[in-house]
């Protein structure tokens, strides 16, 4: 297998590669462009117009998509995977990844659309040099656009597997990508309503790709994540970049969700009433306490059908604590 196909064992080694490019027994151009970065390439014959990004390890301790990513290039680079279109392999977060933690400073994911020049630090720096990863990836014109982040989640969910769906004011959601994302083993999507500043939408309201964060589970450690069942997702993403999709219908099983608020963290004062434990996608009765902050700020659920997401009373004051989402 060529060297470059082992670029989580360089990433966790913190080595650079001696050849900067390699070619495989099928033509196939291998390019490392930095830390954590590689670009796949086909042969010009075999092109169908299509620019991936495959990003995993925004947060350094969610190795399942990295283990699912390292196994993809593995494959390519034995010859035994042979890609159609380009593809540009990203580790998030190297230096966590190699610690096994969330983060060191920073939520890198809180730092994309230019929230990384308010900050400073390594992962501010990383930020922005992902950014500028995808943007000269996402660069050529004339080309279909298609970025997957992902991720695993901190608690537990009711639904396990999940994407996000950005948002920019103008543009449709697709229903192509929807029915892609079901046959990849999705059960639910959310629909954003406003923009975000995660690598996901970066990418989708910056650069013009269709672009998700995928939630796939409970993060564990390395070599630990049997219970993750990644396969059908494997399976999708092997079809997309060989370009032998099958036909996709319209999505008939996928969930969808969207925002009904935001709750944010204003103070050390704030207080979120749930269990440390709860899961994602819980649901909350109307009239529910859910959090409460200074000058008698409080979040009472109004909505009907009111489920929660990704809450977190330990982030830093002013920014999102949790999410109520309503069905679509």
């Amino acid at each position: 297998m060529l060297a470059l196909g082992k670029l989580l064992e360089l990433t966790l080694a913190g080595r650079e590669p001696a050849e900067k490019t390699q070619l495989t027994v099928d033509g196939v151009r291998m390019r490392w462009l930095g830390e954590g970065a590689l670009e796949v390439r086909p042969p010009d014959a075999r092109d169908n117009g299509l620019d991936l990004l495959l990003s995993a390890g925004i947060h350094g301790n969610e190795t399942a998509p990295i283990e699912l990513l390292d196994g993809l290039l593995h494959d390519i680079a034995r010859g035994d995977l042979k890609p159609r279109a380009r593809i540009l392999f990203l580790f998030g977060n190297p230096e966590a990844i190699r610690r096994g933690e969330r983060y060191l400073e920073q939520d890198v994911n809180r730092l994309f659309n230019g929230r990384h020049e308010l900050s400073s630090g390594p992962e501010a720096l990383r930020a922005c040099e992902l950014e500028r990863l995808a943007a000269t990836f996402f660069s050529v014109p004339d080309r279909t656009r298609l970025h997957y982040d992902l991720h695993t989640a901190i608690r537990g969910s009711k639904i396990e597997q999940f994407a996000l769906y950005p948002f920019k004011e103008g543009r449709e959601h697709s229903s192509h990508e929807l029915a892609r994302l079901e046959a990849a083993g999705m059960e639910a999507v959310l629909l954003q309503s406003k923009p975000s500043i995660t690598f996901s939408a970066y990418t989708y309201e910056q650069l013009g790709a269709e672009a998700f964060t995928l939630e796939l589970g409970k993060a564990r450690p390395f070599g630990h994540n049997e219970q993750v069942n990644l396969a059908p997702l494997e399976t999708r993403l092997k079809q997309i970049i060989q370009g032998n999709e099958p036909d996709l219908g319209e999505p008939r099983r996928l969930k969808q969700f969207r925002v009904a608020r935001e709750v944010i963290k204003h103070s050390d004062a704030f207080r979120l009433h749930l269990p440390t434990d709860v899961e994602n996608f819980s649901e909350l009765p109307q009239g529910y306490l859910l959090a409460e902050d200074l000058a008698e700020c409080r979040w009472i659920v109004e909505e009907e059908g009111a489920r929660i997401i990704f809450p977190n009373p330990k982030v830093k004051n002013g920014l999102r604590a949790g999410i109520l989402i309503v069905p679509a």
